[in-house]
């Protein structure tokens, strides 16, 4: 059964992806929760913007990053949103990015501390799927599995949504067709980025027995509408 960890002492997290839509959106609010005592954001280069700037910043390369365990040093939870898309990277850097980089900084981060993982996946990820996108969300899924975190938080959003800063002409058509759908049935096929981000504090604050769990659209939606 969850219980919610008011007694814990604070935790210090470390988030990847922290300049992406779910990113941006994680960090307001980690940083609004007075239970992380440390914020560390991890990634290729350091954000000079507001209000990344205001935080420590660990560059590192995804290529060799068995050299940047320094960087993951004693951070007790990771959120990870890491990502990118087909379009923008092809085929091999989608993969790459998404699985690679994702699942190799978890290992990392596992043997310098980490103790609880969250990942943003995608609704139908499976790694037996013959879509690309679900496939390699799936093989993610699985590989973090293999891990052996101490605790594992796998969320599977639907459609995000978002003001994106790239335009994904794609996505646009989708939206504007599922509109009435998003009207009636709110949870059943898609999130706004904030509530994802709030599903994501609200699991690190939360005390579950279960080693890894799957949270699906609708448990986000849910968990993010506690306490407001």
């Amino acid at each position: 059964m969850a219980m919610e960890a008011t007694d814990m002492p604070p935790f210090s997290v470390f988030i990847l992806g922290a300049s992406g839509e779910v990113g941006k959106e994680l960090l307001n609010a980690v940083s609004a929760e007075s239970r992380f005592s440390e914020i560390v954001l991890i990634g290729r280069r350091k954000i000079k913007e507001e209000p990344f700037s205001k935080y420590e910043q660990r560059v590192i390369d995804f290529e060799k990053i068995e050299d940047y365990g320094n960087a993951f040093q004693d951070l007790e939870i990771g959120f990870c949103s890491l990502g990118t898309t087909r379009g923008i990277a092809g085929v091999d850097g989608f993969i790459k990015v998404d699985h690679d980089y994702v699942v190799n900084s978890a290992k990392i981060a596992k043997q310098h501390g980490c103790k609880h993982f969250l990942i943003v996946s995608s609704s139908g990820a499976n790694h037996k799927s013959k879509l690309l996108y679900h496939k390699t969300k799936g093989l993610t899924e699985e590989d973090l599995r293999g891990i052996g975190f101490d605790r594992l938080s796998i969320f599977r959003p639907g459609l995000l949504i978002c003001n994106r800063r790239q335009s994904r002409p794609l996505e646009r058509v989708a939206l504007t067709l599922m509109k009435p759908i998003f009207s009636f049935f709110p949870t059943l096929v898609s999130v706004p980025t904030s509530y994802v981000a709030k599903a994501m504090v609200k699991t690190a604050l939360t005390l579950n027995p279960v080693k890894v769990e799957v949270i699906e659209n609708k448990a986000i939606h849910t968990l993010a509408s506690q306490d407001e």
